[in-house]
């Protein structure tokens, strides 16, 4: 076991793009569980958008990460020490390890992984990836056959799951992407009817052609020049989800993209509603996870990660990823196990 667990700490507040400038090393002193807690090897680190709002002056109803605080986020560990019934050395859990390498965490902090799951799956297609996907579509969407519905941010995370949950549901689905290698993916690979780039200098009029009868789901991660475009195309009494707005997570404070997106497309005869996932949280392993591992199981949903490697790089791979150079969700792996297939 080592004695020193490495932490990423934000260091300054960013103003615009967050960068590795923001972000500092520290090493601390690995602590010795307690009573009813366990010591972690973090395996792996989620990155995700949601984490640049967690790091702006006003992040709305999460709390706030100030000047000196960890980073917060979920991880893949295995168990290194236990004073946790049912949690034994070895044992693989899904945690919110935060940006860490040993974290002491209590034990409602910690979840053990099902046997016969691949685990990166917890932080992405079965995990709050995937749960941000399924509830943005089906509870906040309310998708139904036939509909057109058009996805933002179509190779990300959350977007490549909302796309073939619109799918399997019977609608026509549209995604918007960035370089045209990932274009032909969600085409390809993700079963989407269509996709445009946003880089492209016809987008507005590709988006057009790609949409032909209007939208009537908007599921919005990007925002900007990229809602410009979209929001001429709302069918009368369509719906807009908001899971995120990407392009705007460097806005100055007091500057509200929810709220001027919201009366935009309200202005159109659009429906509109903000996703907040800890509202569907306790539907979990009822309703998500059992439609949705029935779905990976058999190959009907399909996931790209983009997993890069070491410690070192988290806070470089989470500037990258708010620059759109990822391709699937973002995951750092900070160290191996030779359990692990994925």
């Amino acid at each position: 076991m080592r004695n020193a667990n490495r932490r990423i700490v934000l260091r300054t507040r960013p103003e615009g793009v967050a960068g590795p400038e923001h972000f500092a090393e520290e090493t601390v002193a690995v602590r010795a569980p307690g009573p009813g807690e366990v010591l972690l090897e973090t395996l792996y680190v989620s990155v995700d958008p949601a984490m640049r709002v967690w790091i702006s002056e006003n992040p709305g109803y999460v709390q706030r990460i100030d000047p000196g605080d960890m980073m917060r986020g979920s991880g893949i560990a295995r168990v290194v020490e236990s004073k946790v019934p049912g949690l034994e050395p070895g044992d693989l859990v899904h945690a919110r390890t935060g940006w860490q390498s040993h974290p002491t965490l209590e034990a409602e902090a910690v979840e053990k992984l099902p046997a016969g799951v691949t685990p990166t799956d917890w932080l992405g297609v079965l995990g709050m990836t995937g749960l941000t996907a399924y509830f943005g579509m089906r509870a906040v969407g309310g998708v139904q056959p036939g509909e057109t519905v058009l996805v933002s941010g179509a190779a990300g995370g959350v977007g490549q799951i909302a796309g073939q949950i619109a799918r399997l549901k019977g609608c026509r689905v549209v995604g918007i992407a960035g370089h045209e290698s990932k274009c032909r993916y969600v085409v390809e690979k993700l079963g989407f009817d269509a996709c445009v780039s946003r880089l492209s200098p016809s987008f507005v009029q590709d988006l057009r052609a790609a949409c032909p009868r209007g939208i009537d789901i908007y599921f919005e991660n990007v925002g900007g020049p990229v809602f410009d475009a979209v929001l001429p195309l709302f069918n009368p009494g369509s719906r807009m989800t908001i899971c995120g707005l990407i392009s705007h997570y460097g806005d100055a404070p007091g500057e509200d993209a929810k709220v001027q997106a919201r009366s935009r497309a309200e202005a159109r005869g659009a429906r509109v509603r903000n996703l907040s996932v800890g509202t569907y949280v306790a539907e979990w392993h009822d309703t998500f996870l059992g439609e949705m591992a029935p779905w990976v199981a058999a190959g009907e949903v399909r996931y790209r990660e983009d997993i890069r490697e070491g410690f070192e790089t988290i806070s470089t791979t989470f500037a990258e990823m708010l620059r759109g150079e990822n391709f699937g969700k973002t995951l750092v792996r900070v160290s191996s196990d030779p359990t692990l297939t994925s």
